[in-house]
């Protein structure tokens, strides 16, 4: 039957997607720490820069810090996605699927957001951290839409009994 053969891949992709997007999460907190240390300092006799950027971060240019809160965002659903995904593997019925289809589409959606902050950024990038982070992002777009389609694949016609 169809139905449990795709069990091993969507458990496979589940497990990828959560650990990546934690990956994704933890490297972007980083980075956000990073700005918030570096960033403007700004005291009560200065005024702003004429060029003062409220999204500002040291590294990269100035797509970077939308890249980075997409990108820690997307972690944060993309985690929770999986979450949800577990308990579809562990009930793996049609009652299940819903929530693990629904949270794992806009994990992907925000994915294919954080992706393209991303590839703006990418020609202009000199920081390791922030090149791990478009790759996670670029790779997880491709893993999580996989995983979608797996789930969707493996659940045909189940009955809600």
């Amino acid at each position: 039957m169809a139905n449990e053969q795709m069990r091993p891949a969507v458990s496979f992709l589940l497990l990828l997607n959560f650990f990546m997007y934690l990956i994704l999460a933890l490297i972007g907190g980083w980075a956000i720490n990073k700005a918030i240390d570096h960033g403007f300092i700004i005291g009560p006799e200065l005024v702003l820069p004429a060029h003062f950027k409220p999204i500002f971060f040291p590294i990269g240019n100035f797509a970077t810090g939308f890249f980075v809160f997409f990108a820690v965002i997307a972690g944060a659903v993309g985690a929770a996605s999986a979450i949800s995904g577990f308990n579809h593997m562990r009930f793996w019925n049609y009652d299940s699927l819903q929530p693990a289809a629904a949270t794992g589409l806009i994990a992907w959606l925000l994915t294919l957001l954080a992706m393209g902050f991303g590839i703006a950024n990418m020609m202009q990038t000199l920081n390791l951290s922030q090149r791990t982070m478009e790759a996670f992002t670029i790779i997880l777009s491709a893993t999580q839409f996989l995983y979608i389609a797996a789930i969707h694949g493996g659940n045909e016609r189940m009955n809600r009994m």
